[in-house]
């Protein structure tokens, strides 16, 4: 099973979810937005994908300097509390598979975590060339 963290309006969680559809999968699609996070469910995630909450943060594009969250002295229980209250501070997307979690930034990380790719030629939302016309990873 393919599970996804995913943020509609964000182009490289479109562009992993248009990945994991290409090759085969239908995952379950969790719009964390929508659904907010849990504390448990938070810290399952980091720990699997080998993050913390401050290397989990979202700095562009989100309230994390607004809230005064950017400085190193900022704790990880009051990272993880502002997640909770606005989960966009959280970065996407983040991928479960069998072979392991990952936050899938640039989103061809994504094949990592794949047993089957696209079988040909795709490309992300801005034409950039991820498996060239034989399926082989272009980066």
């Amino acid at each position: 099973m393919v599970v996804i963290h995913h943020n509609p309006e964000c182009g490289t969680s479109r562009n992993v979810l248009a990945i994991i559809r290409a090759a085969g999968y239908e995952p379950r699609v969790i719009e964390y937005i929508k659904e907010g996070w849990t504390k448990p469910q938070l810290l399952a995630l980091f720990a699997a994908a080998d993050l913390t909450p401050r290397t989990a943060l979202r700095t562009t594009k989100s309230p994390a300097e607004e809230l005064g969250l950017l400085g190193e002295s900022v704790s990880d229980e009051v990272l993880l509390a502002a997640m909770l209250k606005h989960p966009v501070l959280v970065n996407r997307p983040i991928v479960c598979t069998p072979k392991g979690v990952k936050l899938c930034r640039p989103s061809e990380t994504v094949l990592d975590l794949l047993e089957k790719w696209p079988e040909s030629n795709f490309e992300k939302e801005d034409g950039e060339k991820v498996l060239d016309k034989n399926g082989r990873r272009m980066s």
